[in-house]
């Protein structure tokens, strides 16, 4: 969702892009190896020198929706920093759906070659914003815009956001669901996405606490598994503001939205907003300067990278619900909920107080048989009873260790094999299964 008052204060710009597969090296600026974490909108009253090195100081790579400031850019190459620009190319937003199915006609490719021609390559420029939350029915356009971008700007990638499940506004009808999403479902809106735009991710945001926790587990689930079926990498917009002036969003409330996502193999996770661009409560001010959504995001941010290294060794193939009977969080949830997880690495996963987690099974990209799970303890989203838990599981001829959010984890071994781990509400820690 982008409502976003911006002073363009820019000369067109891009940076060349084509898609990569998810487990190569990346040819262009972002390092998909890696776990990236980025945020939304820089006004003009946050780009000194000092404001832009505290966006590095908060852990976020890249900046989302940036105009293209050459000042600007400058400082995000001294402090390695990565631009997703807009403005460069022909902007578009699905809105209330009432243009659905205009793209073609309002923004035809001859615009982008035109806009190309004029455009500039600058090394802080990763990508270049073609657009967000279309319509299904502005996919097929969308998908030669996105190869005629990767053509036009071959060192920068296309970024295109989409819809959530509840669309683009929270309180809408029926009618308006369908008129933005441009199909029936939200399934079949992310499965005509997957049919007609060529890219290599998928990018939409979720901003739970202005909705709700299942209507978000079924988000990730239905992404997290077209991303799997088609070979994409998933990236996700979460909410560090509010929507309500009175409320912030508390620390754990940004660490139950990523290690959620974790758990679903999110690998990119971007923050809405850092300056204004909707909502209320971001990171800064209006005066450009740092509210109490900072330190909290400077603190998650960092958990997120210590976790993103050995997290991004491996990758997401199943996430199960583990122990949520008798909870309303899976409430329209098209996915039951086991008792414990046994698979072909753990056996009887699940928390001795039979907490509710969250647990994503990968594999190593290695393809060495090595195996993790990312787990959530996703007991507590609205900090209400806040514990610590204790994972226990049994996992034979395999070394296990395990990460948190403050580094390596103890792992406890008993007289029967049976190994525990201690973990805190909202908490995420992956545990790694080494072949000996």
């Amino acid at each position: 969702m982008r409502h976003i008052i911006f002073i363009m204060t820019f000369a067109a710009m891009l940076i060349p892009g084509n898609t990569v597969a998810q487990d190569k090296p990346n040819p262009y600026r972002m390092d998909r190896s890696r776990l990236n974490i980025g945020a939304y909108i820089l006004q003009p009253y946050a780009r000194t020198e000092q404001h832009i090195k505290d966006i590095a100081d908060c852990g976020i790579d890249f900046m989302t929706c940036v105009a293209y400031d050459k000042a600007m850019l400058d400082l995000f190459n001294k402090y390695h920093i990565g631009a997703i620009v807009s403005g460069v190319v022909p902007g578009w937003w699905g809105g209330d759906g009432k243009n659905a199915g205009m793209l073609k006609d309002k923004n035809p490719l001859d615009a982008y070659v035109q806009a190309a021609a004029k455009y500039k390559d600058y090394p802080a420029v990763w990508g270049i914003d073609i657009g967000d939350e279309p319509s299904a029915l502005d996919f097929p356009h969308y998908g030669k815009v996105f190869e005629k971008v990767k053509e036009l700007f071959p060192a920068n990638f296309p970024y295109l956001n989409l819809y959530p499940n509840y669309a683009s506004v929270a309180k809408n009808t029926a009618e308006q669901t369908v008129n933005q999403l441009g199909t029936k479902t939200y399934q079949d809106h992310i499965a005509e996405y997957i049919k007609h735009v060529p890219a290599d991710y998928l990018c939409y945001d979720f901003y739970l606490y202005s909705i709700n926790v299942p209507l978000a587990y079924e988000n990730l689930r239905i992404v997290s598994d077209a991303c799997l079926g088609s070979g994409r990498s998933m990236w996700i917009v979460l909410q560090v503001n509010s929507d309500k002036e009175d409320k912030w969003i508390s620390e754990n409330g940004l660490r139950f939205q990523a290690y959620t996502a974790m758990a679903f193999g999110a690998e990119n996770i971007i923050w809405g907003c850092y300056t204004a661009g909707w909502w209320y409560n971001n990171v800064l001010d209006e005066k450009g300067n740092k509210t109490q959504q900072y330190d909290k995001l400077r603190h998650i941010n960092a958990e997120i990278h210590r976790l993103g290294e050995p997290y991004m060794k491996y990758r997401r193939v199943r996430t199960d619900f583990v122990s949520f009977q008798g909870t309303k969080w899976l409430e329209g949830v098209k996915q039951n909920s086991l008792s414990t997880l046994t698979n072909s690495v753990v056996t009887d996963l699940h928390a001795t107080d039979h907490a509710p987690l969250v647990v994503g099974s990968m594999i190593s990209r290695r393809g060495n048989g090595d195996s993790a799970l990312f787990v959530c303890a996703a007991d507590d989203p609205y900090e209400e009873h806040p514990a610590t838990h204790t994972l226990t599981f049994k996992a034979d001829g395999r070394r296990i260790s395990a990460t948190g959010p403050g580094g390596l984890v103890q792992v406890k071994v008993g007289t029967d094999g049976t190994y525990s781990i201690d973990i805190d509400s909202n908490q995420g820690v992956l545990i790694e299964a080494v072949v000996y």
